[in-house]
């Protein structure tokens, strides 16, 4: 018995159940091409669902409220303050001055030897608050005193400045040398006049005001206090003026002066009025428009590629003629192209704001159009994309106060309201007082008795003070911004709110009031450097505003003209000009009746957004379209399987039919050989 397929026939066996086998597959390769079809057609639903649930997250971003009402603030001089807006501020124009700047309090030590020079131990206690014009110290009500302990080993000018910055208190501390030796310098880590320091001593050698040890370090300019350091740059408060109202804050941030809006003041500049214009912000909507077309043809060229014939390699795309992409095709440009019964915000399509079908099926934005949207205040684009209820509403008379010159504004008007129209008249604008040098200023400036330059004696709106200027070799330049420093952190100055612009030109020095009108002056009444400086000065008065509004005379207080008669109670502060005729004053009155709706507006982009949820939910059409076709891939794969159990029988049934034919043959090969060895011996008998 042969143990080998084709071993005792000579048939190859294995080689034809081979053939025949790959004959039985070719069903099973019929399933895998039509599992492949299946799973290409889930690739093209799965980048149309992509499509779609991006083109829904552009439309979502046109259904949301808050893009419409934005709000931006901008400013005529963004070199002098900056400015931003929340939705909560209200639209207009408004003047605004910068007067000064807010600054943190520093302070200097006397000059030492070396960094490693021993200054003394002991505990250093450092206060935050106000110094007033009678001399007493109010403390910051948010800020406790805190105490920083100087052991002997820390004594020195280097060690001191370490142990102050390590604890952390609200202040730092560097050291600088200056020529005359190595200084303690301590900053306040905050702006504002409410920030100022005072530094009291426990000096370890029992004696804490004066001049040697830790007591060097004490700074209390309070009556009855001890200054042992000195101030290099006074604590100041940011001063602006909003629509001729004065404002003053701590910080240069400033977000509570007008409301919804935050300042960001960047440079002091009196006498120079900038305009705010804060104004419905639309950039937002641009870029969702953009961004909505933009999605859509995305979408459209996806749902081009995954579905179209190309007829000239007669080429068809994996959903060709596909049913379902052929509704959600129908249901969008259906949407697209239909019009809102409720006419939202007086517009009912979407070619109403600049956006229509081109020939290719794609969408275009005319800017043009949906900007003369945005600016047309009858016309409400925010309920046109979004869902909103109309609640039933009575006429609103609005009162509006104006004026027709940009450099004069309304600053009060009668309590009363009546409508009317003044005429304005200015015979004179509002000045400064200055005093002017004679000759060009000494640029060497010094204390010392052969030459003494450094003192000058002011009086500054009706406020005498007087200062020290900085021993030094000076540019002309340099020496106008020394003595306006010098002036304007002069605490007799500053609490009066007092401050001056010093300018130079060809080395003749001016110093001009920051104020306007007849309490505006500038004198220079002493002090060694007057000579020097300003040689005999010329000093000029300023002068109110005067002029008639409505024909009747005007009574003017710096740049404030405030009228009579039946202009009573009007004041206009005028931000200079030419004179002569400025137009006029208008109080203005309308009556409008809101648009009244008894039902929900269902807006374009709300609308838009339900179908694309019910496309792309779970159960939707999509999800039930590509829940077949997995279904369908599930059912190959059982009968491939089936298919696959088949195929073994099969083979097992040939392999044993071909084995027992290989038998049969070998059976009948040993036959054919014994007989053949049979007649072979018969012949050879029959031969002899």
């Amino acid at each position: 018995m042969l143990s080998s397929p084709g071993l005792g026939s000579g048939l190859d066996v294995n080689s034809i159940v081979g053939q025949l086998m790959t004959l039985e597959q070719r069903p099973l390769l019929l399933l895998n091409n039509k599992e492949a079809g299946q799973q290409a057609k889930i690739s093209a639903y799965g980048s149309l669902k992509g499509a779609l649930s991006s083109f829904q997250n552009n439309v979502k971003t046109l259904t949301n409220e808050s893009i419409f009402s934005g709000v931006k603030a901008a400013t005529a001089n963004p070199d002098i303050v900056t400015a931003s807006a929340l939705s909560t501020a209200a639209a207009g124009s408004h003047q605004i001055e910068v007067l000064t700047l807010a600054q943190a309090q520093k302070i200097k030590s006397d000059a030492f030897a070396s960094t490693d020079t021993t200054i003394g131990s002991g505990a250093l206690t450092i206060e935050f608050g106000t110094y007033n014009s009678d001399g007493s110290f109010t403390n910051h009500p948010d800020k406790l005193a805190k105490t920083i302990t100087i052991e002997p080993g820390q004594s020195s000018l280097g060690s001191i400045r370490d142990a102050i910055n390590q604890a952390d208190v609200g202040v730092s501390a560097s050291i600088v040398n200056d020529g005359a030796g190595n200084r303690l310098i301590i900053a306040s880590s905050d702006t504002g006049l409410n920030n100022a320091l005072k530094i009291t001593v426990s000096d370890s050698d029992g004696n804490h005001t004066d001049t040697a040890g830790l007591s060097r370090l004490a700074y209390d300019v309070s009556t009855g206090g001890t200054a042992n350091m000195a101030e290099t740059v006074a604590a100041q408060n940011a001063t602006m003026v909003i629509d001729g109202i004065n404002i003053s804050k701590p910080s240069n941030t400033i977000s509570d002066a007008l409301g919804g809006v935050t300042f960001n003041l960047i440079k002091a500049e009196p006498g120079t009025t900038t305009t705010l214009n804060v104004a419905r912000d639309v950039s937002k909507v641009q870029a969702g428009a953009e961004a909505f077309v933009k999605a859509y043809n995305e979408l459209a060229k996806t749902i081009s590629d995954v579905s179209r014939y190309d007829a000239a390699n007669q080429q068809a795309s994996v959903l060709t003629g596909d049913s379902t992409v052929r509704a959600i095709q129908t249901q969008l440009r259906g949407v697209l192209n239909s019009f809102l019964p409720s006419a939202a915000g007086g517009l009912n399509s979407l070619s109403q704001i600049g956006i229509s079908f081109q020939k290719d099926g794609t969408l275009q934005l005319d800017n043009a159009k949906l900007n003369a949207v945005l600016n047309d205040p009858s016309k409400d684009i925010a309920a046109f994309f979004t869902s909103k209820t109309a609640a039933t509403a009575s006429p609103i008379t609005t009162n509006l106060a104006q004026t027709s010159d940009n450099l004069i504004s309304l600053i009060n008007q009668p309590a009363n309201f009546q409508p009317g129209s003044f005429a304005v008249n200015i015979t004179q604008v509002a000045t400064r007082g200055e005093a002017v040098g004679s000759t060009a200023a000494a640029l060497n400036i010094s204390s010392l008795p052969l030459f003494e330059n450094n003192t000058l004696d002011l009086s500054i709106d009706g406020i005498s003070s007087s200062i020290t200027l900085t021993d030094g070799a000076y540019t002309a330049d340099s020496l106008a911004a020394e003595i306006q420093s010098q002036i304007n952190s002069n605490s007799t100055f500053q609490t009066s709110g007092v401050s001056v612009t010093v300018t130079q030109n060809a080395g003749i020095l001016s110093i001009t009031s920051n104020r306007f009108g007849s309490a505006s002056s500038v004198e220079i009444t002493g002090g060694n450097g007057i000579a020097d400086l300003f040689g005999a000065p010329t000093e000029t008065q300023g002068l109110d505003v005067a002029g008639t509004i409505g024909g009747e005379p005007a009574t003017g207080s710096g740049k404030d003209l405030n009228g009579t008669g039946a202009a009573a109670d009007i004041t206009l502060r005028v931000d200079g000009g030419a004179t002569g005729s400025r137009g006029t004053v208008d109080f203005l009155q309308t009556t409008e009746t809101p648009e009244v709706a008894s039902l929900p507006s269902i807006g374009f982009a709300s609308k838009l957004n339900r179908i694309l949820e019910g496309m792309l939910e779970n159960d939707g059409l999509l999800d039930g379209r590509m829940d077949g076709i997995n279904a369908s891939i599930k059912d190959i794969d059982k009968q491939r399987e089936a298919f696959a159990r088949r195929l073994e029988d099969i083979e097992k049934r040939y392999r044993a039919q071909f084995t027992a034919l290989d038998t049969l043959i070998a059976s009948m090969t040993q036959t054919s050989s014994f007989l053949q060895q049979q007649l072979a011996g018969l012949s050879a008998t029959n031969n002899r």
